[in-house]
């Protein structure tokens, strides 16, 4: 078992131990190829990803690997099975699909990877994996990587693990210090006012945003395109090929905003991105360390923005329970939320309860004071 922050190198630690491996096993042979490795990953950003990531690694060596992913069409993939392959990187309805119609054949594995276990949970692939755990051989090594490690995710580990050695490269709660955190209390429906206050005031460039959902990160866009900013928006509904167009723009700076979901941003693999936006904060408070760890990476430093508007509140506080970190509060901002923050809001009673004693004035100007809304 493998628990390690986004960012750690996870994909290094599982896939040159298997080059090597499988290196010495093969050789330079032109024997029959089998798959002797299978990593199994969620999305299908992460498996060009870790194919990528192979490829490099695995440049000077007679190995060759495959990766399948829904989305495209199957005949590409299934001429490459047909001629051979040592490592194999999928994700799960793709690789249970041509299995089933045959063109796949686990018997010879050596290695079984499953990789960001705790998006799979997420995404309801559980199910799946289990299918795919029992087609290969029992005496295979399973390797099990999540960012983090709550008690679901360890009962999923225990079901397909013997035993596990498990390293932790730090704990999931933490966030990357090189990562300056802020957060603005804003009112929500003045959230795309606030980007794009701050994206044209401070000249932000390269920013990751990050929406709860498809619909509203396409809104998002829409708003930004309307004030001339270059955005485009990445989730499940784009298909595999645009969503490859949109992050290679994105990585040549051909547009300065990418406005992404949790699930597809598992796939960005930037080392020098200065800023990520929580434009809506996650309700899962490790989601916000995944996220956050999209910047500052690689030894850079990077900015994490959040808006928390009032309904967000209680999300704020079980991530601030979870990191432990003093996150600086900016109020100087034209949209805030009582005073920019609920602590600010206290604050502001508070003194305005002392002006009542000492000026004896009527508690209800004072209400008005204090309640402007």
């Amino acid at each position: 078992i493998g628990c390690a922050q986004t960012g750690t190198g996870k994909t290094a630690a599982f896939a040159i131990p298997i080059i090597h491996q499988l290196h010495r096993i093969v050789g330079s042979t032109k024997k029959a190829k089998v798959i002797r490795a299978l990593v199994v990953t969620p999305t299908r950003e992460l498996a060009v990803q870790i194919g990528q990531s192979f490829d490099t690694y695995g440049k000077y060596t007679n190995l060759t690997q495959l990766t399948l992913f829904g989305g495209v069409s199957q005949n590409p993939q299934v001429d490459a099975l047909k001629n051979g392959v040592d490592i194999l990187i999928a994700t799960p309805g793709r690789l249970l699909d041509l299995h089933k119609q045959g063109f796949i054949d686990l018997d010879h594995l050596h290695t079984l990877v499953l990789d960001e276990a705790d998006q799979m949970l997420d995404m309801g692939f559980v199910n799946d994996v289990k299918k795919i755990v029992k087609l290969t051989p029992k005496n295979r090594q399973t390797l099990f990587f999540s960012a983090t490690m709550p008690i679901a995710i360890r009962e999923l580990a225990e079901m397909f693990l013997t035993d596990p050695e498990t390293v932790t490269v730090s704990p999931v709660s933490s966030t990357a210090e090189n990562v300056e955190q802020r957060v603005y209390f804003v009112d929500k429906t003045e959230k795309r006012n606030l980007l794009y206050h701050l994206i044209k005031n401070d000249n932000l460039s390269n920013v990751l945003v990050f929406s709860r959902t498809k619909h509203g990160a396409d809104n998002v866009v829409k708003a930004l395109r309307k004030n001339n900013i270059a955005a485009e928006a990445i989730h499940g509904d784009k298909s595999q090929n645009a969503r490859q167009r949109v992050l290679e723009s994105f990585k040549n700076k051909e547009i300065g905003v990418l406005v992404a979901t949790d699930i597809a941003a598992r796939g960005i693999d930037i080392d020098q991105l200065p800023f990520v936006i929580n434009f809506d904060l996650p309700n899962i408070p490790e989601t916000y360390v995944h996220r956050i760890g999209r910047t500052g990476r690689a030894g850079n430093g990077g900015i994490a923005i959040s808006f928390c508007s009032k309904d967000e509140h209680d999300y704020w506080k079980d991530i601030q329970k979870l990191i432990k970190v003093n996150v600086q509060t900016v109020s100087d901002h034209p949209y805030p939320w009582h005073s920019g923050s609920p602590e600010a809001a206290k604050q502001s009673a508070q003194k305005n309860s002392n002006r009542i004693k000492r000026d004896g004035m009527f508690p209800t100007v004072v209400s008005k004071l204090v309640n402007p809304l």
